[in-house]
């Protein structure tokens, strides 16, 4: 058996069967999930106190139109980034863990796009009323830029280039 290559008891290039590799994978991504989670979780707090003060009263209808979208995109993320937590528990013990390790990733995906949603609409609200500035779009443009390179562009960049596989 070598290292590099699948034997055909299931070996991959860690020494690892599928159950095996599964398991680790569950443990990295459930790892990353807290990270994220967390990050929503107080920014979807935070939020959620906004309407309860009273410059509330006082934004614009475009900013209130803001405000409730940003409520709804962080509802959402908050959603799809505890949703791996469900789906382990509902299927724990099922034998289907690499299954399960696939659709836990692809929801931690979509809620890290909608955390970038979320994050992209509070940071709009924040500067249209801090500043009202014809500059806050570029600002918020800028921003999301660098988001997108950070959590998108250099992760892609550094699979495609450095994946021997």
């Amino acid at each position: 058996m070598t290292d590099t290559a699948t034997s055909s008891e299931g070996r991959t290039g860690r020494n690892e069967t599928e159950e095996e590799r599964a398991d680790r994978m569950w443990g990295e991504l459930i790892q990353e999930i807290r990270v994220a989670q967390t990050g929503v979780q107080i920014l979807f707090g935070f939020l959620l106190t906004v309407v309860f003060t009273p410059r509330y009263a006082d934004l614009r209808d475009i900013d209130q139109v803001i405000y409730i979208v940003t409520v709804v995109l962080g509802a959402c993320a908050t959603g799809a980034l505890i949703g791996p937590v469900s789906l382990h528990r509902l299927v724990s013990g099922r034998r289907v863990k690499p299954q399960a390790v696939q659709v836990a990733s692809r929801l931690t995906l979509v809620g890290l796009l909608l955390l970038l949603a979320t994050m992209t609409s509070s940071l709009l609200l924040i500067l249209r009323v801090a500043t009202h500035d014809a500059f806050v779009p570029w600002l918020v443009a800028a921003v999301v830029a660098w988001y997108g390179l950070c959590w998108f562009v250099l992760p892609l960049w550094t699979r495609s280039h450095y994946t021997t596989d």
